[in-house]
């Protein structure tokens, strides 16, 4: 087809979105984007040139867009909505794709400054001052040759016309991947608007995008300074747009949606909907039941102050070897959209947050968006946390709290979104629990990393011949029998069902819910003190009265109810107090104490620590500084103080550096 024809087609085409054209020029829109589909319909031959040589019919459908009397001077011309065949997997990629127009979709994993860059440049030569324009199509900058008048070299650069550019990664998404494939990349050049500011929030490191352009080949330059046999790919943005597939955009048909209304009024679908997770694994109802809770998820509320309140629940399981903690990991990361799931030991802080990565292309930094960020909106699901290195867990308190995840390295300083549930495995300190040690002791995780999920629970492995009678029955009739698994739900309505209860439900709390959760949270903190204690126990903390409210949300959507009822609120009491029963209560006084689970240290072990701090004190001004430990002993076995009680409290107060032991017998105040 003729430049000439080509123009005068798109022309036609034009005429009639002349409206819309105009619309985008009002608007100050530098480009106008058209439905593929529409200039099928209109002109199937120029819709098939476009496809097999893309490059120069979106040249000439700029220049015959110019040619409609705009005010302004130049108007990108943009398509989306390309045929089936011309939508490819980044691993289907291929060097017959060279030059023809594309799609791809996948998660945006790099992305680089935004840099000028030069697009053509005028020369003027000294000799006959002709003036030689210069297309720069390189990534090296070009020189005219020669001119007409004969001179060679040394001609001046009049002007040169900049485009803003910037380079982004985009790696396969894993719903798409097989097995273990390893996700496959491709880098992409956005150029004008499309890295303009407004434009540029909708590709951060984590945004699933479906980009419509055109693949083109980079030479490799070699050490030597020559050129390489083999060549890069790299695509050239026409279009792009975020397709988010979170719990909240899931599509869901009609007759799929009158079913989820049918069923939730049925009075048994909250154990119908436990019976379905993980259906192939016998027992832990309690667990399934708030995995269900985390999966609805409470309702982010936002003030006129700009604070958040997370909707988000977050649980911990920690457990035996061999209780299924990691199938029960397995079967929410397959209900849950966007989920990631990791391993510790493999995962390090920049894995699990977002890190800083060299460009090698536009040269400078790029931000790279590690599982937490990738999961926004969606799971971020962390088998084995008690491996993960001290130092790179820490990297997650912002993030459970938060919600975001701020980084300051190598002059890139940026807050990344990370509204992202989190659901942990881990073991206790020893590989298993040890009977006679309380749990909260065992787990080897940062306190207040503990203090910033919603629930935990311990999964204990506890010999019993009735129980391990039925978990072997289960487990032998499944190797016997893989498809014999009874299940009320298939896990792809469980998916829909969640999915409508979170786009469609933002219950709201009643009065008669408030009362119940206040009544419980007040009269749990004022607990009668028992002894005569100096310190009393802290039951729990506003945090959990944040967790009791997110949970009975959860349990309000499981009815698809508006309103959070005083049974939602019983119900989620009821789940924190198995909770809090399990890793929260001292023995010693018979109370719940949260100090257990948030500092390590309980109040009763506390206020020892006080009483014999005292006694440190009043020992010093009596004997002189340095004090037998066999004299403290006694002073303490006055006020009903164990000797290993005492012992205790002299190794935490040596480790907080208040007291000191210069002999083996004698200690000292610091």
């Amino acid at each position: 087809m003729e430049t000439s024809e080509q123009l005068t087609r798109f022309r036609d085409f034009f005429e009639s979105y002349k409206d819309r054209i105009h619309e985008a020029v009002a608007k100050g829109d530098k480009s106008a984007v058209f439905d593929f589909k529409d200039l099928l319909v209109h002109d199937p031959e120029l819709a098939d040139s476009l496809l097999e040589d893309p490059e120069n019919l979106l040249k000439a459908a700029e220049v015959s867009i110019e040619n409609l009397d705009l005010p302004t001077q130049f108007i990108r011309v943009r398509f989306n909505n390309l045929p089936a065949t011309s939508i490819l997997r980044i691993r289907d990629v291929r060097s017959i794709h060279l030059d023809r127009f594309i799609v791809v979709e996948g998660l945006v994993r790099q992305t680089s400054d935004v840099r000028p860059q030069v697009t053509s440049a005028k020369f003027e030569c000294p000799s006959c001052g002709n003036n030689i324009q210069i297309i720069q199509i390189d990534t090296q900058f070009k020189e005219p040759s020669r001119c007409s008048c004969g001179r060679r070299g040394k001609f001046r650069l009049l002007s040169k016309d900049l485009v803003d550019a910037q380079r982004i990664v985009v790696e396969e998404s894993p719903e798409s991947l097989e097995g273990g494939e390893q996700p496959k990349r491709l880098a992409v050049f956005l150029k004008g608007d499309l890295v303009e500011p407004k434009m540029e929030k909708r590709t951060t490191p984590g945004t699933k995008v479906k980009i419509t352009g055109v693949l083109k080949e980079v030479s490799i330059p070699l050490r030597t300074g020559g050129q390489s046999t083999r060549f890069d790919l790299v695509m050239e943005s026409n279009f792009i747009e975020p397709i988010e597939e979170t719990f909240e955009e899931i599509n869901i048909k009609k007759e799929e949606e009158e079913k989820i209304l049918e069923l939730s009024k049925d009075p048994r679908i909250y154990q119908r909907l436990i019976s379905s997770v993980a259906p192939s694994i016998y027992g832990h109802e309690d667990i399934k039941a708030a995995l269900i809770l985390q999966l609805m998820g409470g309702v982010q509320k936002e003030h006129t102050d700009g604070t958040k309140r997370r909707g988000d629940m977050h649980v911990l399981l920690v457990g035996d070897p061999g209780v299924s903690k990691s199938q029960l990991l397995q079967f929410i990361s397959k209900i849950a959209p966007k989920a990631r799931l990791v391993s510790g030991k493999g995962s390090s802080a920049a894995g699990l947050t977002a890190t800083i990565v060299k460009d090698e292309f536009m040269r400078g930094w790029a931000l790279e968006a590690g599982a937490f960020v990738l999961a926004n909106g969606g799971f971020c699901i962390l088998d084995e946390m008690d491996k993960i290195n001290p130092e790179d867990i820490s990297a997650l308190h912002q993030a459970l709290e938060q919600q975001i995840i701020t980084i300051a390295k190598a002059n890139v300083q940026a807050t990344l979104k990370a509204k992202t549930t989190l659901l942990a495995a881990a073991n206790p300190k020893l590989g298993r629990f040890d009977p006679y040690i309380p749990i909260a002791s065992q787990i080897n995780l940062p306190s207040t990393l503990i203090n910033r999920f919603d629930l935990i629970f311990p999964m204990r492995d506890i010999p019993s011949r009735e129980f391990d009678d039925k978990v072997a029955s289960h487990v032998l009739n499944l190797q016997q029998k893989p498809d014999d698994i009874k299940t009320e739900f298939p896990p792809e309505f469980l998916k829909k069902y969640i999915s409508y209860a979170r786009q469609k439900i933002k219950p709201a709390l009643t009065k008669e819910a408030v009362e119940e959760i206040k009544t419980f949270y007040v009269s749990l903190r004022n607990l009668p003190s028992i002894g005569e204690q100096e310190l009393r126990p802290i039951p729990i903390s506003a945090r959990q009265l944040e967790a009791l409210v997110r949970l009975a949300e959860g349990s309000a959507r499981v009815r698809l109810s508006k309103k959070v009822t005083k049974k939602d609120a019983q119900m989620a009491i009821e789940t924190l107090k198995r909770c809090l029963m399990q890793v929260g209560f001292d023995p010693e006084t018979g109370q719940i104490d949260i100090d257990r689970i948030s500092t390590g240290i309980t109040t009763s072990q506390r206020s020892k620590i006080v009483k014999i701090q005292a006694l440190i004190n009043e020992l010093t001004r009596k004997i002189g500084k340095r004090i037998p430990i066999d004299d403290l002993i006694m002073e303490a076995s006055e006020q009903g103080i164990e000797e290993e009680q005492v012992n205790e409290a002299i190794e935490i107060l040596k480790r907080d550096g208040t007291i000191y032991q210069p002999s083996s017998n004698m200690i000292e105040k610091i």
